[in-house]
């Protein structure tokens, strides 16, 4: 069972001339339902609300197959305003509430058959919630592969200490840590994205992945080198970039589960990986990304839509 953690929300996008559209959205969430259209058993933890927008979170998670353990609450669902610019990069507000009512012992039942548990964006910085997915990594930690994703909100979390601490904590308990240069420069603007990157691989992150946008992504492990390996990005007509590192980061475990590096064993096999197969990983999320930003709003790939991951 892979397992995500997070926020689920609903983001309403305005573009200049054009009314606004609703897609149901939060980067965690995106990544679950990445990973069900990519044949995965994966259940989503988070909250969402009884109204108009909680229903159309409920519908498209349970569309795709996602399994949802908790049920509707009475506070509002959550919604971003993404504004995009003319060349489709979109821009955020947040109307939020994130919070995780739940008990240490229904984590533990939860997560009891996770064998690869993911977190990331708003869900593991801004509390309370975020205190209940520290919770939850540190007791997923022994049995279960953890990945993160940083991609940072100043809009949420202003305070870049604050957020680098936040971090941290997670990419000490992470094995697969995917990011953007530009979360990186903000978490750490007076050093190199390479040079981050290689302190998280040394405080113990086994593969440590870079998005680039137009550049294409980066990765760095024990078995690539200290060079790292890259790949171009997809040679498509960008729509709009809305779900792009969600779908990156769900094709990136998916060509994981499908190698079967999961579990208490995950952390070693990833150090197995050469950068042949790390670059084929690399390849084959960049591939999932194109296909989302050639679409508007987060509209994630199958498998017929991508070449095999392996």
């Amino acid at each position: 069972m892979l397992t995500v953690i997070g926020e689920a929300l609903v983001d309403v996008v305005s573009r200049s001339g054009e009314q606004p559209r609703a897609h149901v959205g939060g980067s965690p969430m995106n990544v679950a339902v990445g990973l069900a259209r990519l044949g995965h058993q994966v259940q989503f933890l988070g909250r969402y609300g009884q109204d108009e927008y909680g229903h159309q979170v409920v519908e498209h998670l349970r569309g795709n197959g996602v399994r949802l353990p908790f049920e509707a609450d009475d506070r509002p669902t959550s919604v971003a305003q993404a504004v995009l610019d003319e060349n489709g990069a979109a821009d955020y507000e947040f109307q939020l509430d994130w919070s995780l009512d739940v008990s240490p012992v229904r984590i533990d039942e939860l997560l009891a058959d996770t064998d690869l548990l993911h977190v990331g964006s708003i869900g593991a910085m801004l509390e309370p919630g975020a205190s209940v997915v520290r919770q939850a990594l540190e007791r997923a930690h022994r049995h279960a592969l953890i990945s993160y994703d940083p991609n940072c909100r100043p809009s949420i979390i202003p305070d870049s200490s604050d957020a680098r601490a936040r971090a941290e904590q997670i990419v000490g308990l992470a094995h697969v840590v995917k990011a953007s240069d530009e979360d990186l420069l903000w978490l750490y603007p007076h050093r190199t994205v390479e040079d981050s990157a290689r302190a998280w691989l040394s405080a113990g992150v086994r593969l440590v992945v870079v998005t680039r946008g137009a550049m294409g992504p980066w990765a760095l492990s024990r078995g690539t080198g200290p060079d790292g390996v890259f790949v171009p990005a997809a040679r498509v007509t960008v729509a709009d970039t809305v779900g792009a590192g969600d779908s990156f980061m769900a094709a990136l475990l998916s060509g994981l589960a499908d190698r079967q590096i999961l579990g208490a064993s995950g952390a070693s096999s990833l150090e197995q990986l050469g950068a042949d197969e790390v670059t084929a990983l690399l390849g084959y999320a960049a591939a999932a990304a194109g296909v989302t930003v050639s679409r508007s709003g987060a509209q994630l790939p199958t498998r017929e839509d991508l070449p095999p991951s392996g």
